[in-house]
């Protein structure tokens, strides 16, 4: 009887946003800044505060992930990731499959010890997610980080002493002043360390950056290095999957590798629409059909924590139409595409009857693709997922 209960139950990722930083980089819009030790301590407690108020809302569901993200995550002490753990274990039922839930803490170089990553491990992070971007110490400083390559190999090889046998490591490319040569050193010199996953993003000039700025609208100005042209991003693009292939990571999802065994459970979740909880300043849920977010604003957050509904700037209800276009363009991003048995069975319609005119127009420019039920991007058709992804919306 236990069992059956068990499985009857919904699964659910947590998100836990993590706000501080060192150092805001260039490029960066994340919800983030320098914090001291004191606005972390106040922090931590109004999220254990609005961990334990909103648990409630969740007791049909079963935790399959737990995410970490920032923001810098490895800013926190050992105990303060603990007291989280502690705290999440006390009111969420965790998945009892065998290797239990994937916990994922992001880290970027330089702020990880022996003392903290033993630590995390105690407390239950089995997977770490170290942001490089670059191997290149030029392009690094051009981004505004504050690592050098020599400090993430440091961090790296610490993370492997103390166990941790889950590693991922961001990579980005497209970056000022790289050129296809330059990014596949990175790419060879990452691959050399044999991390589990590997993520590749192209850089996004975001609005409200000082990158925006700097290259939003116009050149490069006067002293900083140019963008790589828009071929030139292609051909990275296209080296970084036939490299990684070859070294034996196989890509699962539009800018996401990995060995056999090691796709990341949490953002399949994000891209299959399951269940997720997002706690802390700033983070979003999806609750069946509702959408809902945390105020950006952290002293209001941090008053109310223990009053969600203060704090949650709930969106429209999802629509049916919603929900089918959130079905389509999150799920083409996973190489894998969709399951037209999974539509009909989710809509109670095929999907040509919602779908026809969009599937046969990309399908006849070969951007699209069908084989055994499933529809997913071509090769030709990723270089351009933004835009095929957007007809889906109706």
């Amino acid at each position: 009887m236990q069992q059956t209960a068990r499985c009857s139950k919904r699964p659910l990722g947590i998100y836990l946003h993590i706000p501080f930083c060192i150092r805001k980089c260039l490029y960066c819009d994340f919800l983030s800044a320098p914090g001291d030790e004191q606005t972390k301590i106040e922090y931590v407690e109004a999220l254990l505060h609005e961990i334990r108020a909103q648990a409630p809302l969740y007791d049909g569901h079963e935790v399959k992930t737990v995410f970490f993200g920032g923001g810098t995550p490895s800013l926190l002490s050992g105990e303060q990731i603990r007291r989280i753990m502690d705290c999440l274990h006390t009111v969420f039922s965790f998945s009892a499959e065998e290797g239990g839930a994937e916990v994922t803490m992001e880290a970027n170089p330089g702020t990880l010890t022996p003392e903290k990553l033993a630590d995390y491990r105690r407390a239950g992070i089995n997977r770490l997610s170290i942001g490089l971007q670059s191997a290149s110490d030029e392009e690094l400083k051009a981004l505004g980080r504050i690592h050098t390559w020599k400090d993430f190999l440091c961090s790296y090889e610490l993370a492997r002493k103390e166990g941790f046998a889950n590693i991922n490591i961001d990579l980005m490319s497209a970056l000022p002043g790289q050129t296809p040569g330059g990014w596949m050193e990175t790419l060879e010199k990452t691959v050399r360390l044999k991390p589990e996953h590997i993520s590749a993003y192209s850089l996004i000039i975001e609005e409200g950056t000082p990158f925006y700025e700097m290259y939003g609208e116009a050149a490069a100005p006067r002293g900083c290095k140019a963008l790589p042209t828009e071929e030139e991003d292609r051909l990275m693009y296209g080296q970084t999957k036939v490299f990684l292939a070859e070294a034996g990571y196989g890509r699962y999802e539009i800018s996401n590798y990995s060995l056999p065994g090691f796709a990341c459970r949490h953002n399949i979740s994000y891209w299959e629409r399951t269940d997720y909880a997002g706690f802390g300043l700033g983070a979003a849920s999806l609750y069946g059909k509702e959408r809902f977010a945390n105020t950006a604003d952290r002293k209001k957050y941090q008053e109310n924590s223990t009053r969600p509904e203060l704090i949650r700037e709930k969106e429209p209800t999802l629509t049916t139409e919603d929900e089918m276009a959130e079905f389509m363009f999150l799920g083409l991003r996973m190489i894998r595409g969709i399951a037209k048995a999974d539509f009909s069975d989710a809509f109670g319609c095929p999907i040509e009857e919602i779908y026809g005119n969009v599937l046969e127009k990309y399908e006849a420019m070969g951007l699209l693709r069908e084989e055994n039920g499933r529809i997913f991007l071509s090769r030709e058709g990723i270089h351009v997922s933004n835009s095929v992804m957007s007809e889906f919306l109706l």
